[in-house]
C-alpha cells in the first residue's frame, strides 16, 4: 500500500499500471492536490463518518477523505483503476470497495446507517446519478461533488434560470457551489471548468408530497422552454390552452411566463391545483 501523503499522480498511476483515461467513461482525474482541502472542508467530516465515494479512480480524493477519518466505501465501475485502488488500500481497514455502476449501487443495503457523498462525477451520468441518490429512500446526509461548471450552475440557479434538473435537485435539497476549479486541475484536463457543488437534503425529505405527479407537471412546462407557460403546459399535459390559463391564474402566475421564470413554490402551488382539478 503507497504510504498516505505520497501518492503518485493519477497520470504516474495509470502509466505505472499500463493505463490510459478512458473517454467511453468520462475519466478525468483530479491531479491538482491544492483542491483536495475544499472537498473535505465541505463534507463537514467528523470522526469515524461514513461517506460513499462515487468514481473513486486512483484513490486520490480517497486518501484525503481517509486522512479526514472517513469510513470510505469506495465505488468504480473501471475494472483496471478497481485493482488499482485494490493494491494501494489493501491494508487500510477504512476503506470497502464495491465494483458497479453508481446507479446500480443501493445505499439501503450498502450503508449502515447515516451517510455522506462524494465524486469527482463525470457528465454522462450526473443528473441520474444525483437523482439517484437524492430520491432513494436511504438518501445521503450531504453530497459534495466535483461536475461541470455549467451543470452546477443550472444545479443552483434561481428563477429566471431554472431548468428541469435545477428543479429536480432544488425539491430534495439545499444546492450550492462551494468552489470553481480549472479544468488545468485535471489530467486530462476537460474543454471546461468543473465546480464543487454542496447538496442538502431537506431533512423532511421532498418539498412536496406526490413526487410523481411534481414532475409530471415540471416537465409539462419544460416541454417547450421557449414558449409561454401555457402555450407548454397545454402541449405537456394534453389540457386546452384555456384550461392551462385558467390553472395559472388560479396558481397567481402570469401565464406569459417562460417556464425557466417559476420558482420550487409556483411548481408546487401548479402541481396541488392540477392534481385537484384531475377527476
Amino acid at each position: 500500500m503507497t504510504e498516505r501523503g505520497s501518492s503518485p499522480t493519477p497520470r504516474a498511476a495509470l502509466q505505472a499500471g499500463g493505463l490510459r483515461p478512458k473517454k467511453r467513461l468520462g475519466q478525468n482525474f483530479l491531479r491538482d492536490t491544492s483542491v483536495l482541502p475544499r472537498i473535505v472542508k465541505a463534507m463537514e467530516l467528523g470522526a469515524g463518518e461514513q461517506v460513499v465515494e462515487i468514481g473513486s479512480g486512483t484513490g486520490v480524493l480517497t486518501e484525503a477523505l481517509l486522512e479526514a477519518g472517513a469510513r470510505v466505501t469506495a465505488v468504480e465501475l473501471d475494472d483496471s483503476l478497481l485493482a488499482m485502488l485494490e493494491d494501494r488500500f489493501h491494508d487500510d481497514q477504512h476503506i470497502r470497495l464495491w465494483h458497479g455502476s453508481a446507479l446500480s449501487f443501493d445505499p439501503c443495503i450498502e450503508c449502515e446507517g447515516t451517510y455522506k457523498l462524494a465524486g469527482n462525477i463525470p457528465y454522462y451520468i450526473t443528473a441520474p446519478l444525483v437523482r439517484h441518490f437524492l430520491e432513494n429512500d436511504c438518501r445521503p446526509a450531504l453530497l459534495v461533488l466535483m461536475v461541470q461548471r455549467e451543470v452546477a450552475e443550472r444545479m443552483t440557479a434561481a428563477p429566471g434560470k431554472l431548468s428541469v434538473l435545477g428543479v429536480s435537485v432544488q425539491i430534495y435539497a439545499e444546492a450550492e457551489i462551494v468552489s470553481r476549479v480549472p479544468a488545468a486541475a485535471f489530467y486530462p484536463a476537460p474543454k471546461v471548468e468543473s465546480a464543487i457543488v454542496r447538496l442538502r437534503p431537506h431533512l423532511s425529505g421532498p418539498a412536496t408530497e406526490n413526487t410523481d405527479t411534481f414532475f409530471t407537471v415540471v416537465r409539462a412546462g419544460f416541454s417547450a422552454k421557449r414558449k409561454q407557460l401555457a402555450n407548454s403546459l397545454s402541449a405537456g399535459l394534453g389540457e386546452t390552452r384555456e384550461v392551462a390559463v385558467t390553472l395559472l391564474d388560479a396558481a397567481s402566475i402570469d401565464s406569459k411566463l417562460r417556464a425557466e421564470d417559476l420558482s420550487i413554490e409556483d411548481w408546487k402551488r401548479l402541481t396541488s391545483l392540477w392534481t385537484a382539478a384531475q377527476p
